[in-house]
Order: structure tokens, then sequence, then C-alpha cells
């Protein structure tokens, strides 16, 4: 079961994301829950492994807001330095980025 202290065990920064959360536990675990289920839809595995790369940066930059806001940090690192090599089109690892992503997504996921 998903609760703060899972999330603190996971290595979120659950004050942050409670911060902007107004305080409200309720409201964070829940948008917690949908960004899970936001990153469990592999469409940035899909686009990246299709060579879509504005497509998978239009994903990457969406989920960064999300996991940015809650404050998802373990999962939040990959996805920024993925979100800044596609927007430049920086030649990188997209695909090991990606998978540290999945990887992190499938530990959250998991607490769920």
């Amino acid at each position: 079961m998903l609760t703060i202290e899972t999330l603190k065990q996971f290595g979120a920064d659950v004050d942050t994301g409670l911060a902007r959360c107004a305080g409200n536990e309720g409201l964070y675990l829940r948008l917690v829950n949908i960004c899970v289920q936001e990153l469990s839809e592999n469409e940035l595995e899909a686009a990246l492994g299709a060579g879509e790369l504005e497509k998978a940066f239009e994903i990457a930059h969406r989920l960064k807001g999300g996991v940015s806001n809650l404050a998802l940090t373990p999962i939040e690192t990959p996805v920024c330095e993925l979100t800044e090599l596609l927007r430049h089109e920086t030649p990188g690892d997209y695909d090991a980025l990606c998978a540290q992503i999945v990887q992190k997504t499938k530990e959250l996921a998991a607490l769920v």
C-alpha cells in the first residue's frame, strides 16, 4: 500500500511534494497513483523505440512536470536528463535513461 513512509523509503522528497499539495496527504497520494499509471503506460519507451524523438520529447516533458511536481526524485532525475537531451537533440544514451525510468517506475508501482 502506498503511504508517505513508503514514498520516503523509495526516495521521494515527500515534504516538497506535500507542500505542493498544500499539505493534503490524500491529494498527494492520489496524484502519485495517477502519475504511476501514466508512467506505466510506457509511451516514452514506445516512442524512443520507434525513433520518434519529437514525440518522445513531448512525452518526457509531460512526465517531467508530473514527477517534478510530486518530487518523485528517483524518477525525476533520469526524466529531466532525458528531456534535456531530447529538447536539444543531443546524442545520448536515450535507451539507458529510459530503462532507468522504467525500472524506477516498476519499483514505485510495486508500492501501490
